[in-house]
């Protein structure tokens, strides 16, 4: 299997005034497609720094990044933005929906940028919401909906660009523990499916549904277990 993710010695430093605090000390990393992986690790253990990262929300001190085949450590921000909108789908733990607009038209969102038509973005986030268990729906707006459902709205958005990498911070941080099985349950389709799947979490349970498990600690990868 191709790698999606290549990743090799990467720093990242912060400047606070006068200080530097060395956040990620020299990361190598591949994922495969089709990975489904759980990046675990304590607070300021660098798992936030290295999503930020492997989302192309920011860029590393030092090192170099390959994303499906496009090396992103050195892009400026308009090419980084080009390259988020087509590779990588997020899910956030705040599901980060437009309040006032519709299921549907949260789920388009993203086609906007990628410059589809009306017609083909409103279809293919119709076919997205049925296969995330919303058609019936659709026209709801976040506030009518229950908290796995927003939830499933989100990921309908992640992945309606079909992206190289489905991306989630903390997806169930927000959840109770039946929704947070159903959404689980969601991304065990998504992954069986073919996506590569990338959760960030501090949830052992969440963990439990990647086949690999990445431990971080003081900013270096501390173990990388294959479970499956």
């Amino acid at each position: 299997m191709e790698n999606v993710i290549d990743i090799k010695g990467i720093i990242r430093n912060f400047k606070l005034g006068q200080e530097t605090v060395y956040v990620l000390k020299g990361i190598d990393l591949t994922v495969k497609r089709g990975d489904y992986i759980a990046i675990m690790g304590p607070s300021g253990s660098g798992k936030s720094t290295l999503m930020n990262l492997l989302g192309c929300l920011d860029t590393p001190t030092d090192g170099s990044y390959i994303l499906n085949g496009s090396d992103v450590s050195t892009m400026t921000d308009d090419a980084l933005a080009e390259i988020r909108n087509r590779e990588i789908g997020f899910v956030f733990q705040t599901f980060n929906l437009l309040p006032r607009t519709t299921a549907l038209d949260n789920v388009a969102l993203p086609m906007i940028y990628a410059g589809m038509s009306k017609k083909d973005r409103n279809a293919r986030a119709e076919e997205v919401l049925k296969n995330v268990g919303l058609g019936d729906r659709m026209d709801h707006k976040p506030n009518q909906l229950s908290g796995g459902q927003r939830q499933r709205v989100a990921v309908g958005r992640a992945l309606v660009n079909k992206p190289s990498i489905i991306l989630a911070d903390e997806p169930t941080g927000n959840l109770d523990s039946k929704t947070s099985l159903e959404i689980m349950h969601l991304f065990d389709t998504i992954h069986a499916a073919g996506n590569t799947v990338i959760l960030v979490t501090h949830e052992e349970e969440v963990a439990e549904h990647a086949h690999r498990v990445i431990r971080l600690r003081d900013g270096m990868i501390e173990s990388d277990v294959r479970n499956r």
